[in-house]
């Protein structure tokens, strides 16, 4: 199904004509990294997937209409950030509005639309070099969802020693990938799509 849409053009004319393979391609396609990219503004996990599901159903409400000139995945994220800010202004909440992360995430984003994928694969990468004990702990955490003290049980080791294992797994890869993770590894550990 992926060579069948292996331009946007294809796509978007796929899209206009009503067909529900394109859309799944669009939602398989970009679903996760816009989550990703949406979770680095918002810092809510549910709100994040709120935001991104509304601009797929708001796309295929107005697929008739789509009018892309654009690069298609610059249009996505982009299309993220005005509903953040759209959600951020009529709820009036305190949301985690950290400058310099959300400049992060947007340059990744701006600079080169695989930005996001190849810094999946860099934290794959990471992650496997991590120290044997260290990477256990991390993994146990992030990916199985463990607590502190259900990994001290279950590695028979002093829960400071855990605390000490991931402290020092996030070190590496902020200090390896020169970029804030916790964000990305959050979204992408709860899709359980990281390590597949």
């Amino acid at each position: 199904m992926k060579h069948a849409y292996n331009s946007t053009e294809i796509l978007i004319k796929a899209l206009k004509k009503g067909e529900s393979e394109a859309y799944k391609y669009l939602v398989d396609t970009y679903h996760q990294k816009l989550c990703a990219y949406a979770f680095g503004l918002i810092k809510d996990v549910e709100l994040s997937e709120d935001i991104v599901q509304n601009v797929f159903i708001k796309i295929w409400k107005k697929r008739k209409k789509l009018d892309i000139k654009t690069n298609l995945s610059n249009y996505l994220y982009k299309s993220v950030y005005n509903k953040f800010i759209e959600q951020y202004r009529k709820e009036r909440r305190v949301y985690s509005l950290e400058k310099i992360q959300i400049e992060t995430i947007n340059e990744y984003v701006q600079e080169d639309t695989n930005a996001l994928d190849k810094l999946i694969k860099q934290i794959k990468v990471e992650i496997e070099n991590l120290p044997p004990k260290c990477k256990q702990s991390f993994l146990l955490s992030k990916q199985e969802g463990l607590t502190n003290i259900e990994i001290s049980e279950y590695l028979n080791i002093s829960v400071k020693t855990v605390e000490g294992h991931i402290t020092k797994a996030f070190t590496i890869l902020r200090k390896n990938l020169h970029v804030k993770v916790d964000g990305i590894l959050f979204i992408l550990f709860k899709k359980k799509e990281l390590l597949n």
